[in-house]
């Protein structure tokens, strides 16, 4: 098959295209974006027989997969790390009801918090459902994964989590293809008691679930992904995923022999673990995330021959990269001065002053984007308030908490907004308003509107409506040109859903209606409607 160059991402996409699957799910959110983008683009993936539209949110993206698996078929369901968190009922469920075709979830997660609200390591979900979890450490095992986690799935009938982190899924490299496979054949689930939850049938699962735990383990002692490479010495490293990748970097930069068992696949291969680390006196654990298997390997008293997050040998936060783990490494072998094992590229990692190839910029609203002109109609009706609290949610409207504008008090997670307005509401707090983008109102803001209405709470909701999901690159919105029928529908009063169009020209109407409605003691809507300014400037190409 021809090579193609390919970002981790697209490289997971194209694995997924390749094994067969009949749809691809997904809410978009950096860094998993480009897996979906990619399909969509692809043009066997650009066909009627797979489906690829993006979902409401999460949960129902991991849903409708589910759905696909139980039809007999292959569905793959893409999220960032806090995506899990919407997902985690069905993705918790879904361990126990099992799966019929085959169910991958690919969680992207982002250390270093590049374009998120935490680090959240997705692995401690993977082992809080029992289900096994593949963490590739590079391009091509990104892509060959995909197909082993399908097959895998099928023959175990459980989810198979894939993840990666951002480094990974945004950086290319050249990825040899497998022929493809075709889809499997219609052929719905005939055991319903398995997919009905009943606590009778949920307690026969979940001891079913847990006596696949020995398998589980089973395969991964003879897993592919996990295997030891030889050296000498005292010390040793363990190294997870695309640590793995870092770590034979240092090594073969440095002519280091020092041995390597590297792991790709969970739950831990205990034996091997066992057989490696008995030899050693010192283990220096390199894992991309919290440490997870350091916790687990040190145990509950404490096993000192184990470095690594914990100690400080490694840094407990942030992202890993060559250059941590080099200085690392080099430190833990007793040989960061030795300059025997200085070679092509001696010292890169002691030159912590770097000349930056882009020069750093604070993030900002885009000229000419709507928001601009909304925030400051939102800043002058609010300067007439002795408080001025305007709580915020995710998006790229987020970046009115920056200045010039300083507009947003909060933003936590999708869907806040609106409630922790409520809430403030609840208090007594006057006046309640909140500011949350189209997507995420459909994500999770609709509910806490529901909440706001049912308790006739008195609150005002901005809904920035720019007819995209703008932050992860335009794609669709799930409730575009509707919202004035959802808000009504949901319960608000028609005479205080509103309609503005933020722009200059409309600044002094704009104030009077967002005045006039913060003045209401009830729920209240304003739709600021305007395209976002990249999505015109498509267009109009």
């Amino acid at each position: 098959m021809e090579k193609k160059l390919l970002l981790g991402a697209e490289a997971v996409a194209q694995g997924a295209i390749d094994a067969g699957i009949s749809g691809v799910y997904a809410y978009p959110g950096t860094p998993s974006t480009e897996i979906t983008e990619y399909i969509q683009r692809a043009t066997e993936g650009n066909q009627a027989s797979v489906h690829s539209r993006w979902a409401t949110n999460e949960k129902t993206a991991f849903e409708a997969a589910l759905g696909v698996s139980y039809s007999g078929r292959r569905s793959l369901v893409c999220m960032k790390h806090v995506g899990l968190n919407v997902a985690a009922d069905a993705f918790m469920n879904a361990a126990i009801t099992g799966v019929l075709g085959g169910l991958v979830l690919v969680v992207a997660d982002d250390p270093s918090m590049h374009s998120s609200q935490n680090e959240q390591d997705s692995r401690y979900y993977g082992r809080f459902a029992m289900i096994p979890i593949l963490e590739p450490s590079n391009q091509q095992e990104a892509y060959e994964m995909v197909s082993y986690g399908f097959e895998f799935s099928e023959i175990l009938r459980l989810p198979v989590m894939l993840r990666i982190t951002t480094r990974l899924s945004h950086s290319r490299a050249v990825v040899t293809p497998a022929e493809p496979r075709a889809q499997n054949k219609l052929n719905p689930e005939r055991d319903r008691n398995k997919w009905i939850l009943l606590p009778a049938n949920a307690r026969k699962n979940y001891h079913l679930l847990l006596t696949k735990q020995d398998a589980l383990r089973q395969i991964s002692e003879q897993s592919p992904y996990n295997r030891m490479i030889s050296g000498s010495g005292e010390r040793a490293v363990i190294a997870f995923g695309i640590a793995v990748n870092y770590a034979m970097e240092v090594i073969t930069s440095h002519n280091l022999e020092i041995p390597l068992l590297r792991i790709s696949q969970y739950p831990l291969p205990e034996k091997m673990v066992k057989q490696f680390t008995a030899q050693y006196s010192e283990i220096l654990i390199a894992e991309e995330g919290y440490p997870l298997q350091e916790e687990l390997l040190r145990g509950f008293s404490g096993d000192n021959r184990f470095r690594g997050r914990l100690d400080g040998t490694l840094p407990r936060t942030g992202e890993l990269s060559p250059a941590l783990l080099e200085k690392a490494l080099l430190e833990f072998m007793g040989c960061a001065n030795d300059t025997r094992h200085d070679t092509k590229q001696p010292a890169v990692i002691y030159q912590p002053v770097t000349y930056p190839l882009v020069v750093p910029r604070p993030p900002m609203l885009c000229k000419g984007c709507s928001h601009r002109d909304l925030f400051e109609a939102i800043n002058r009706v609010m300067n007439d308030y002795p408080e001025k609290h305007v709580f915020g949610d995710i998006g790229c409207y987020t970046l009115g908490a920056l200045p010039p504008y300083s507009t947003i008090s909060s933003c936590v997670d999708m869907g806040a907004s609106i409630t922790m307005a409520k809430g403030a509401a609840d208090a007594g707090l006057r006046p309640a308003l909140c500011v949350i983008g189209d997507s995420t109102f459909t994500h999770s803001g609709i509910t806490g509107l529901l909440d706001a209405v049912n308790d006739r709470s008195p609150l005002t909701v901005i809904i920035s409506d720019n007819g995209t999901t703008a932050m992860t690159g335009g794609q669709d919105s799930a409730g575009t040109g509707r919202f004035f029928d959802i808000c009504k529908g949901v319960g608000v009063d028609e005479a205080h859903i509103r309609s503005i169009v933020p722009l200059r020209k409309n600044m002094e109407e704009n104030i009077t209606i967002i005045r006039e409605e913060l003045e209401y003691e009830g729920v209240s809507v304003i739709i600021a409607q305007r395209e976002c300014i990249h999505i015109r400037k498509t267009k109009n190409r």
